[in-house]
């Protein structure tokens, strides 16, 4: 198959073109990215190749479409980004990649939680200046303290086992329970008892209607004790104008993301000689308890090999006619 890759990025080359070898696909590598502007990259092309930060909207599947594209392959697990009822009705297959490598995410879910609580990005700066005090930079230990885990699926259980290592309780929330996570001794219990209860809080859901904004003013009001609220999973989890009151009023003890609702005109991108227009993000970055990366939990070797290898075989499969597993419909 002819595979237009939009939003490439060098890291995204080296490993896909590792794993291109083993098939008979071709790739042209597009740093734009694939919207209704640059639909025309798309003309005689088999497939496109997308990821979280390409919005994919109903005018752009009507236009790729005319172009002659038949299948839309993420390299991402979410699929918040595309217009699903468009592209069935527009006749395009829409594959994805479920679990490229759980513990990536996890593992940097907990960095997020070690940095903001122990301060070593400020203690790496002061050090660096010659500055060796401590004052500041006084945390808590990790031990013995209440994680709520929202979401337990792949990458939930995986950042669970994490937190269990470090002598932690876990509280759980999720319409289906995960045995692993119960056998390990996690509870679940309903989402109002989560949040009161908790000494942190991660995200690690999915984006659907259910939970946009599952973080919002209602549910910050039901925190106790100020928690420290993490989310690596998808930026519009959290009402983020209503995260910031919840940082002001010190309802919400201190706030690590990687990933931000409105990050598509953000992220993955140097803007380091522009003015970020964005009020939101420019306020988060100015509060000293608030620590962001660039949706950056996912990249490890393992991951982006993962992805590779992943998304090339469901193109594969189905330029075979076999049934691809990972297909998402509306």
């Amino acid at each position: 198959m002819k595979i237009a890759f939009f939003t490439a990025k060098s890291y995204d080359k080296y490993y896909f073109n590792q794993q291109l070898a083993k098939t008979q696909h071709e790739i042209t590598y597009f740093e734009d990215a694939l919207n209704a502007e640059t639909a025309i990259l798309t003309r005689g092309f088999d497939a496109v190749c997308v990821f979280v930060n390409n919005m994919v909207d109903r005018e752009t599947i009507g236009l790729i479409a005319d172009y002659g594209v038949k299948v839309i392959a993420l390299r991402s697990a979410g699929v918040n980004n595309i217009d699903l009822q468009a592209a069935d009705g527009a006749g395009l297959q829409v594959f994805r990649v479920p679990a490229y490598s759980p513990e990536a995410v996890a593992e940097h879910t907990a960095a997020l939680i070690l940095t903001l609580n122990r301060k070593t990005h400020k203690a790496y700066n002061r050090v660096r200046e010659n500055n060796f005090s401590l004052e500041g930079l006084t945390g808590f230990n990790i031990h013995g303290k209440t994680v709520g885990v929202i979401g337990t699926g792949k990458i939930g259980a995986a950042f669970c086992r994490i937190m269990k290592g470090m002598g932690c309780s876990i509280n759980a929330y999720d319409p289906y329970q995960n045995e692993e996570v119960i056998n390990m001794g996690g509870k679940y219990m309903e989402l109002d008892e989560l949040l009161s209860n908790s000494n942190i809080i991660s995200l690690h859901c999915p984006l659907i209607p259910e939970t946009k904004h599952i973080i919002n003013r209602e549910a910050i009001e039901k925190m106790n004790d100020s928690p420290m609220l993490i989310n690596t999973s998808r930026g519009a989890l959290i009402n983020t104008g209503d995260v910031i009151d919840g940082l002001k009023e010190k309802k919400i003890g201190s706030l690590g993301i990687d990933v931000y609702e409105q990050e598509e005109h953000i992220f993955f991108q140097d803007l380091s000689e522009q003015v970020i227009q964005d009020d939101e993000i420019a306020r988060l970055m100015a509060f000293p308890n608030v620590l962001i990366t660039g949706h950056q939990a996912f990249l490890t070797k393992e991951a982006l090999n993962e992805i590779a290898k992943t998304t090339l075989n469901n193109l594969s499969a189905y330029e075979a006619g076999e049934e691809v597993g990972n297909q998402v419909r509306p």
